[in-house]
């Protein structure tokens, strides 16, 4: 049987006169609860980033069907002919995706370690509600929008979830989509659980980078909440203006 012999000014036991190595500090920031909250904040910085372009290009729908398709084309063509057609793209599509696992796979680990560290439950219930709230409200709407994702490319970007969809026609492909209430009405739903989830993670992630004092939190929390807002008004106006014949 071997011992740790622990020896004063020692940061790790050593077992049989050798002492373990230390991982390189890019491992050993990345697991710690620290790094995770970093690697959140970083990751769902560059989600909002996408969000945010996402929502304002898509606003090139109230322009008309020729500008749509233009826009929708012009992002297959990104740094052509420097960069074969749609590689770019692609490129864009793998980092963002990459960047969703990194975000859900960090958000799983911090609520591992967290349940880890506090194996039971706050006593009083007014100070569990007021710990928890966000983090339950995160972790659900965060799992609606994952879902709704997957819908919304096989909706309008793999086309097999609407029957109407034709290849290359962006604009019609969308007003078909959103002219069925039930798909509208999914599509509302869900981009209200974004704007929760934006308005909880902004203010995590301005929190996570270090921006922490009293003195700022009123800005936090306008930051976060008009994020929240201006995506959530700018998304939720596409299917309720095909709905109500405005775009047709």
């Amino acid at each position: 049987m071997t011992q740790a012999i622990e020896r004063p000014g020692a940061d790790a036991p050593v077992v049989n006169g050798t002492q373990p190595k230390n991982r390189p500090w890019p491992v050993e920031f990345a697991s710690s609860a620290v790094g995770k909250k970093w690697i959140m904040a970083i990751s769902g910085l560059a989600l909002i980033g996408f969000v945010l372009a996402h929502a304002f290009g898509n606003l090139k729908l109230y322009f008309g069907q020729e500008d749509f398709d233009h826009y929708a084309e012009s992002l297959r063509t990104l740094m052509y002919p420097v960069i074969p057609r749609t590689w770019t793209l692609w490129g864009m599509r793998i980092g963002l995706a990459t960047m969703f696992v990194v975000h859900i796979g960090s958000a799983i680990s911090l609520t591992r370690m967290n349940q880890r560290a506090r194996p039971t439950r706050y006593q009083s219930p007014r100070h569990y509600i007021a710990a928890n709230f966000a983090s339950r409200t995160m972790r659900w709407t965060g799992i609606i929008v994952a879902l709704y994702l997957l819908f919304h490319l096989a909706d309008l970007t793999w086309g097999f979830a609407n029957p109407d969809f034709v290849r290359g026609h962006a604009y019609e492909n969308l007003v078909a989509s959103f002219e069925r209430v039930p798909v509208a009405v999914l599509y509302i739903l869900a981009n209200v659980a974004l704007g929760i989830h934006l308005f909880h993670g902004g203010w995590s992630m301005l929190q996570s980078m270090g921006i922490n004092s009293p003195r700022y939190n009123g800005a936090r929390r306008a930051f976060a909440a008009g994020l929240a807002v201006v995506i959530t008004l700018v998304n939720v106006s596409f299917p309720l203006s095909v709905l109500l014949g405005i775009v047709d």
